[in-house]
Order: structure tokens, then C-alpha cells, then sequence
């Protein structure tokens, strides 16, 4: 589900998902924690979201960084 408030359209868990982040609940937030994933949005009681422009903009971080790494050729 996508909520727009006129500027910010907002991720669900469900949408993480479609977008291939597939990845556990703790992990997620370990991730944020950390500062590796861009931090959720309590939406109220247990609901929380994330704003689509920085889960793109992760997701284009992690295209970037996966054409400058180097893996050993075996």
C-alpha cells in the first residue's frame, strides 16, 4: 500500500518486499540502527513505514556499490 501526502509517498513492509527487500524484521531494524537502511516511520501503534524516495535512493546506493566492488575470480 502507498499513502501520498501531497509531496512524500510512503512504503509499507509489503512494499519493501516487492522491491526485493525481503529481509527479517530485526534485520531491518539492526539496519537502521546502524545507519546501513534509512530510518522507519511510526505510523501508529505497531505500523510503521518508510518514505519511497530514500528506499530508492538505498536501493540505487547499493547498484552503485555493487559496480565498484571487485570479487575474487575463482
Amino acid at each position: 500500500m502507498k499513502i501520498e501526502d501531497g509531496r512524500k509517498t510512503l512504503a509499507t513492509r509489503e512494499d519493501l518486499k516487492r522491491m526485493g527487500i525481503n529481509v527479517s524484521r530485526t534485520t531491518l531494524l539492526r539496519w537502521e540502527l546502524n545507519g546501513r537502511f534509512p530510518r522507519r516511520i511510526r505510523m501508529g501503534g505497531t505500523s510503521v513505514a518508510w518514505f519511497m524516495s530514500e528506499i530508492q535512493d538505498w536501493l540505487a546506493d547499493r547498484a552503485d556499490e555493487r559496480t565498484r566492488t571487485h570479487y575474487a575470480e575463482y
